[in-house]
């Protein structure tokens, strides 16, 4: 079965359609990855491989997938290329980023350290390629397969898209707005929350050590509600639009700050010592590009928090076009 957007009209269509076209990305991407020839090729079918987890979970009320296609199956194969992929990002930023502005002698410390990083790699690589030539892959792979050349659906998939497009993207838009992490770094007196401006770099630093994983999570939240809403973008407005770019902004500049943490806290482990000792240039680096983000991010926890911002968030999805327009 081959669909195509202009045929596609009721949810289950919708599905399979997602189903299809993150699957091919990552089928298109296995040989390459396997043969570990460029970093993009891992990158792709990682990407691939999130955005088939995310089609699966939220087309999950319209789907009657076989065991192996499921989202848990989907997953381990995810983590397995989320490994490497991180290993490849810490080593690129590492050596073309931070490096060539280091003093000679932190340069020799942080090239013992990307020799401990590439020892990394090879291991994770291997354990990729286990992942891949296993065969509860190639049983993951055989069952989308025959799913896809004929879907099995629930009842529900039969219900025009237009009609359960809310039901679909607002339960994601509620576990976003609804996340802990719009609240690091404020303080809530008497029903009403007060953002933490002015804030030092070292204060800042000190918020990041006690909840910076509390952002993290906030961050693969906002990253989950991006794959839905890009899915259904054609069926709205420049509303929708505004709202799905900040959703991106909000992953990009959370991701800013978890990067430094990683390699901050990689480095650290690699060398045996605080990277403020060893790198402390490099430890400098980092945490400005964490002060940096931290002040963009507060500009949009700002506007998130404000009651008016959040109801406009639910009113965009409550309003696709006409399907005429």
């Amino acid at each position: 079965m081959t669909l195509t957007t202009d045929r596609a009209k009721t949810l289950g269509d919708w599905a399979a359609l997602a189903i299809q076209k993150h699957f091919q990305k990552v089928t298109k991407h296995e040989a390459d990855v396997l043969k570990d020839r460029e970093p993009e090729d891992l990158h792709q079918m990682r990407v691939g491989i999130r955005r088939l987890r995310s089609a699966v979970t939220g087309f999950a009320p319209a789907l009657a997938l076989p065991k192996p296609a499921r989202e848990k199956k989907i997953g381990k194969v995810g983590r397995s290329l989320g490994t490497l992929r991180d290993l490849d990002v810490l080593q690129q930023v590492l050596e073309n980023q931070y490096k060539p502005a280091l003093p000679e002698a932190e340069q020799k410390s942080l090239e013992t350290a990307l020799v401990g990083l590439g020892n990394q790699r090879r291991r994770a690589l291997e354990r990729v390629k286990e992942t891949l030539k296993h065969q509860r892959y190639q049983s993951l792979k055989q069952a989308l397969k025959k799913w896809l050349r004929q879907p099995d659906y629930q009842e529900i998939a039969r219900v025009p898209i237009r009609e359960v497009l809310p039901d679909l993207l607002l339960p994601e838009v509620s576990k976003l707005l609804l996340h802990p992490g719009w609240l690091v770094g404020t303080e809530v007196r008497e029903g009403e929350i007060d953002i933490l401006k002015e804030l030092s770099p070292q204060m800042v630093e000190k918020q990041l050590a006690a909840q910076g994983p509390i952002l993290h999570s906030l961050r693969k939240e906002t990253k989950r509600l991006r794959y839905q809403m890009e899915v259904f973008a054609e069926f709205y407005g420049s509303e929708y639009e505004a709202y799905l770019q900040d959703v991106k902004e909000i992953q990009s500049i959370l991701g800013q700050i978890q990067d430094s943490f990683v390699l901050a806290e990689f480095l650290s482990q690699e060398l045996k010592s605080e990277i403020k000792t060893v790198l402390p240039t490099l430890a400098s680096q980092l945490a400005q590009t964490s002060y940096v983000a931290w002040q963009q991010w507060q500009t949009l926890q700002q506007r998130y928090l404000n009651t008016e911002t959040r109801q406009g968030f639910h009113l965009a999805i409550l309003q696709p076009t006409s399907e005429d327009i």
